[in-house]
């Protein structure tokens, strides 16, 4: 009589009872689900076809045992009980995993010592040596789990996790487990679309996972095939007789599937190199003869042409971004897959697996059912549709591009920026403003700053803002707001995702903190815009902020005006536009000043664009409070004009005190005023919307406010937004 066993077949989460319904096929009883494993039972050449025919487990367990365990001397007990003299030669080598805790076992990794101790224990005390222990290549993969104080104790017969089936050398940027593409092509209808001839697609295969588990699904290769060994092979209760045949069958299965003719199996990507990956995993598979990859975008994907191909499945896992900014730009990526589909493939059946299902509405299509997962701890979904035929009335022709409709908010956010646009933007436009504020919190349940730049080369960009919402307001409301704003933002300016930047939870100031020195994120391309004859460098993605304070655009033209032909001083400089200026509108000489390297090489790049003379304008890299006591001790040289420009707060590690501007204005005032030249003007500026200037001051210079002056109109809306004062001597 053929002696029964006790197995667990590990799988992820999620997939349980697709897991059970495979094993029933395959020939096991399966007992029970439990979460992220099926419990089954049946002979050992089952669970050898198990290993070797899984599509979705990850492992296979023999179960040994489950006992209760309370405490460490328990856990000793239930494991030293059992006969390891049977499984493990005790000169092979042992590895001991565990899981799990309770109120005495309160760490794992004692958890799989005691264990091991036992092990190790029981057979010394049987067979007079003991095993090494190795993770790396072990004979012998003991997993126990512990849970709500039961213990299950079993022996991995796997080796290797079976997800990996040995195809795969090459992976992509964030690539699918085999296994689980496996699942998703099972829960797609693939197996029944492939029986009846119907093609399987991808438009962004990456590494071409889902074509290759697809193919072998088609051709009807057991996943184990490829491997060079599981963990049963060493176990001393293997069957060679029981094995071998199983193989040999397996082989011959391949033989026979590869020669009968398989359906059309293609991926597409826009990556050329991610393609590489692709197709050498293709060969690895010995699939290469068919499966076909090619770079293809996800606008140009369409019906394979070259010979007749019956309606299938579409399947894909497209990128779903971390950041808004990057979901934002993935948008269209998702709409195009939408156009695409409605457009070329009608009749189809399609299946989208992402870790964000809401951009999944930008395809604009409707999924008739929708499964949650994990593609590793990040929760997911599938989605499945019905592509049908698509009507002209509906689409237009096929190359035209329809934009996607907003939602009623994102409509009402809309309309306000093509108001907006009637407006500020014909004021920019007459008198030649390339960066503007479009929007400021016009909408206070939209509470954001919008910015347009225009490049030298003519591109326009968006740099959106959000300002912090009241605590009032939860998290994913405001998430979805400012999200609703990027949309209608995106709509308005017909902007590709690429051209938007996006900085959430930042109240936008001038150099508030230290924190605008620091890169906010990979690297990105910077370019120029002209405003009055300079060409200043902009960089909407690397840092808090731009590069330009847009709110100064008139304060800069007045220092223009101020500087021909004298002497200017450019105190926490920044990316010293404001000299630029100067310099363009006849400055002889200049100082500017700034602690940052960061900005002092932008400031470089600035004055090389605009041919400034570095021996006429000079840049330092220093703490402007320090420069300007030292300057008052060596009596340096005077200036006609000084401008001083500090932030509101700053405590850099770099400076020796911290600067507070309500507190400390008065002194850097008096420390410049002491470097004018006779007749001189100091222009002095901040973003404290609270600020006061000291009486003591006014009572000793002369001194004119001109903050509402100096404010074109895209900033009126907003009064507050800089402090300006021109201070001269009596």
């Amino acid at each position: 009589m053929t002696a029964k066993y006790s197995f667990t077949a590990t799988c992820p989460k999620g997939l349980e009872n697709v897991l059970a319904e495979e094993l029933r096929a395959l020939g096991a009883a399966v007992e029970r689900e439990q979460p992220a494993a099926v419990r089954f039972s049946s002979d050992l050449a089952m669970a050898y076809r198990t290993c070797l025919w899984s599509r979705l487990a990850n492992r296979v367990l023999l179960n040994l045992g489950h006992e209760r365990v309370e405490d460490a001397e328990g856990l000793y007990r239930a494991v030293v009980e059992i006969p390891w003299e049977e499984h493990i030669s005790p000169t092979g080598v042992l590895w001991v995993q565990f899981s799990g805790t309770n109120r005495e076992i309160r760490n794992s990794q004692f958890g799989a010592q005691k264990a091991k101790d036992a092990i190790v224990d029981r057979l010394r005390k049987v067979t007079g040596a003991r095993p090494d222990v190795d993770k790396r290549d072990p004979d012998l993969s003991v997993m126990l789990r512990l849970h709500r104080d039961k213990l299950e104790i079993g022996i991995d017969l796997c080796g290797d996790s079976l997800h990996r089936r040995g195809y795969r050398t090459h992976i992509g940027a964030a690539p699918l487990k085999e296994n689980l593409a496996a699942a998703l092509l099972v829960r797609a209808g693939w197996p029944e679309i492939a029986e009846q001839g119907g093609a399987l697609l991808d438009p962004m295969c990456g590494s071409g996972t889902f074509l290759v588990e697809g193919a072998l699904m088609a051709a009807d290769i057991a996943p184990g095939l490829m491997r060079d060994s599981f963990g049963f092979e060493r176990w001393l209760n293997h069957q060679n007789d029981l094995w071998l045949p199983l193989r040999e069958e397996a082989l011959q299965r391949r033989v026979e599937g590869l020669q009968k003719p398989l359906p059309e199996i293609r991926g597409y990507d826009a990556d050329a190199k991610v393609l590489f990956a692709a197709e050498s995993n293709i060969a690895r598979a010995g699939l290469d003869k068919h499966v076909r990859v090619s770079c293809r975008p996800v606008g140009a994907f369409k019906v394979p042409s070259h010979r007749p191909v019956k309606p299938g499945l579409v399947i894909t896992n497209p990128p779903y971004g971390e950041r808004l900014g990057e979901q934002e730009e993935l948008r269209e990526t998702y709409a195009e897959l939408g156009r695409q589909l409605k457009q070329e493939f009608g009749g189809w059946k399609a299946a989208i697996f992402t870790g964000n299902p809401e951009l999944c509405h930008s395809t604009g299509l409707r999924s008739h059912k929708q499964y949650k997962l994990f593609n590793g701890s990040i929760p997911s979904q599938l989605l499945l549709f019905e592509i049908h035929q698509q009507r002209d009335s509906e689409g237009g022709s096929s190359g035209e591009r329809t934009k996607p409709r907003l939602s009623d908010e994102a409509q009402m956010v809309a309309n306000r920026l093509q108001k907006n646009l009637r407006n500020t933007g014909k004021w920019a436009n007459k008198n030649g403003v390339s960066c503007y504020r479009l929007y400021d919190a016009d909408l206070p349940e939209f509470s954001a700053a919008i910015d347009v730049y225009r490049s030298v080369e003519d591109q326009t960009y968006a740099h959106i803002q959000e300002y912090r919402a009241p605590a009032t307001i939860p998290e994913d409301k405001a998430r979805a707001r400012l999200s609703e704003l990027v949309r209608a933002t995106r709509h308005v300016l017909d902007l590709p995702g690429r051209n938007v930047s996006i900085k959430e939870r930042r109240r936008h100031s001038h150099k508030d903190s230290g924190s605008q020195y620091q890169k906010r994120g990979d690297a990105a391309q910077a370019f120029w815009v002209d405003e009055y004859g300079a060409q200043l460098e902009i960089n909407l993605w690397d840092y808090l902020d731009t590069g330009l304070f847009l709110d100064h655009r008139p304060v800069r033209q007045y220092l223009k005006q101020l500087s021909a032909g004298k002497k200017l001083l450019n105190l926490f400089c920044y990316t010293a536009t404001a000299t630029v200026q100067a310099a363009l509108g006849g400055c002889t000489e200049s100082t500017s000043v700034d602690l940052s390297k960061t900005y002092q090489a932008w400031a470089q790049r600035n004055f090389r664009q605009n041919n400034m003379d570095p021996y006429r304008h000079q840049l330092i890299e220093a703490d402007c409070m320090q420069w300007l006591q030292a300057a008052q001790q060596n009596r340096r040289g005077h200036y006609d004009v000084i401008f001083l420009d500090p932030p509101t707060f700053s405590n850099s590690a770099k400076m020796r005190g911290v600067l507070d501007i309500q507190r400390d204005h008065g002194e850097l005032i008096r420390q410049c005023m002491a470097l004018l030249s006779p007749g001189g003007t100091l222009l002095f500026s901040n973003n404290l919307r609270s600020f006061k200037m000291d009486e003591a001051i006014q009572s000793e210079y002369a001194v004119e406010n001109l903050s509402s002056t100096l404010l074109d109109k895209d900033f009126q809306r907003n009064p507050k937004i800089h402090n300006v004062w021109e201070i001269k001597a009596h």
